[in-house]
C-alpha cells in the first residue's frame, strides 16, 4: 500500500486498559469504548484538529472489567459483558442499564446480538454459552456436547437461511450449533492450541478461527467443512472480514495483517513502533478487531498499553479504526491470561487514551513530516 500515516488527535479518559471499542454505520461520529476500569465511555468525534473527539457519557455499572461490547444494528442499544459476570443492555440515548442478565457462573468473555437483534449470546469461563431474549431472560444453556474449557468467543451467522451460532474455546475447537434447538451442528478440529476467536463473514458462508498456534483457519459453515489456512506467524487474538471486500483481518502477536482471500496474500502488514526505556520490553499485544457494517470503519486493540487510533487507508477509500493501549512501564501482557492465578496477579496501567491516525496517499501533496513515535509503521 501506498498510504501515509499521520496523527489525527488523541481521546483521553479511561483510566485502565482499553478492552474493546465497537461502532456503528448509523451513528458514524460515535465510538464506544469498555475498558478495564469497569466503564464503557461513549465518544463523539468532532474530527477538529486541536480536539479529535470528546466523550459524551460514561456507562457505569459493572463491578468488574468490562471484557466485550457490541453495538445493536440500529445504533440504540449497547451489549456489554464483564468479569462480574453478568451483561448489561444499555440504552444509548439515555445511558442508563435497561436490562442486567445474571446467569453466568464465572467471567463473561463474549457477547453478541442477532442480526434482528432479537436474541443475544454470551460465551463465558464458566464453559457454557446462553441465549438470552432481550429482556434479560436466559432462554437456553448449551450443556450437551459443549465446551470442555473456557468459551472465549461467540458469534450469530447473519445468514437467516442457515441460523447458527458459531463459537470457539480454549478446548482448541470450533463449534457450530443450530440456533433453532440449540443442538451441536459441527465440530471442526484442526487448532493445536487455546483459540482466541472466531469470526463470520458477512454472508454467512464461512468462518475463521484463530489463537494460540498462530493459524486462521478459514470453514465452509455451509458444508461443515475446512477450506483452508493462512499462516499468521504469531498468536491470534481477533480475526474479521471486512463487509465489502474478500479480505480477513488478522490481530496477531504486536502486528495487525490483512489477507486477500482470493489470492491468500497478505494486502498489508501493520507494526507499532514502540520507544521503551527497558532492553526487555515486549511489544504490546493487539487483541482485538472489528470492522463497521459499511466497511468504513475498523476497530482494533493492544494490550496492555491504552490508547486508540482510527485510521484512514486513502487509495481505498476506506477509513480504518485501530485501538492501542500501552503504559508506562512498556510491559505486555494478554487480556485472556492463560490461567486465573496469572489474572490476578495482572496490574492496571495508570491511564487511557485514545489516538487518532490517518492515512494519506502521497498523490495529494500533503508533507505529514514523520511518524509518531506513538503510532504504527507500515
Amino acid at each position: 500500500m501506498t498510504e501515509q500515516m499521520t496523527l489525527r488527535g488523541t481521546l483521553k479518559g479511561h483510566n485502565g486498559w482499553v478492552t474493546q471499542i465497537a461502532t456503528t454505520p448509523q451513528f458514524p461520529d460515535m465510538i464506544l469504548s469498555a475498558s478495564r476500569d469497569k466503564t464503557i465511555i461513549m465518544w463523539k468525534l468532532t474530527r477538529d484538529e486541536t480536539n479529535y473527539g470528546i466523550p459524551q457519557r460514561a456507562l457505569r455499572g459493572h463491578s468488574h472489567f468490562v471484557s466485550d461490547v457490541v453495538i445493536s444494528s440500529d445504533g440504540q442499544f449497547a451489549l456489554s459483558g464483564s468479569w462480574d459476570g453478568t451483561l448489561r443492555l444499555w440504552d444509548l440515548t439515555t445511558g442508563t442499564t435497561t436490562r442486567r442478565f445474571v446467569g453466568h457462573t464465572k467471567d463473561v468473555l463474549s457477547v453478541a446480538f442477532s442480526s434482528d437483534n432479537r436474541q443475544i449470546v454470551s460465551g463465558s469461563r464458566d464453559k457454557t454459552i446462553k441465549l438470552w431474549n432481550t429482556l434479560g431472560v436466559c432462554k437456553y444453556t448449551v450443556q450437551d456436547e459443549s465446551h470442555s474449557e473456557w468459551v472465549s468467543c461467540v458469534r450469530f451467522s447473519p445468514n437467516s437461511s442457515n441460523p447458527i451460532i458459531v463459537s470457539c474455546g480454549w478446548d482448541k475447537l470450533v463449534k457450530v450449533w443450530n440456533l433453532a434447538n440449540c443442538k451441536l451442528k459441527t465440530n471442526h478440529i484442526g487448532h493445536t492450541g487455546y483459540l482466541n476467536t472466531v469470526t463470520v463473514s458477512p454472508d454467512g458462508s464461512l468462518c475463521a478461527s484463530g489463537g494460540k498456534d498462530g493459524q486462521a483457519m478459514l470453514w465452509d459453515l455451509n458444508e461443515g467443512k475446512h477450506l483452508y489456512t493462512l499462516d499468521g506467524g504469531d498468536i491470534i487474538n481477533a480475526l474479521c472480514f471486512s463487509p465489502n471486500r474478500y479480505w480477513l483481518c488478522a490481530a496477531t502477536g504486536p502486528s495487525i495483517k490483512i489477507w486477500d482471500l482470493e489470492g491468500k496474500i497478505i494486502v498489508d502488514e501493520l507494526k507499532q513502533e514502540v520507544i521503551s526505556t527497558s532492553s526487555k520490553a515486549e511489544p504490546p499485544q493487539c487483541t482485538s478487531l472489528a470492522w463497521s457494517a459499511d466497511g468504513q470503519v475498523k476497530a482494533t486493540s493492544f494490550s496492555p498499553t491504552l490508547a486508540s487510533q482510527p485510521w484512514g487507508m486513502g487509495i481505498l477509500g476506506t477509513l480504518l479504526l485501530l485501538l492501542k493501549h500501552w503504559d508506562r512501564e512498556d510491559t505486555c501482557a494478554p487480556l485472556l491470561e492463560p490461567s486465573p492465578p496469572a489474572r490476578a496477579r495482572t496490574s492496571l496501567g495508570p491511564f487511557s487514551t485514545f489516538e487518532l491516525f490517518s492515512f494519506i496517499s502521497p498523490t495529494s501533496g500533503a508533507d505529514h513530516g514523520p511518524f509518531s513515535a506513538l503510532g504504527f509503521a507500515l
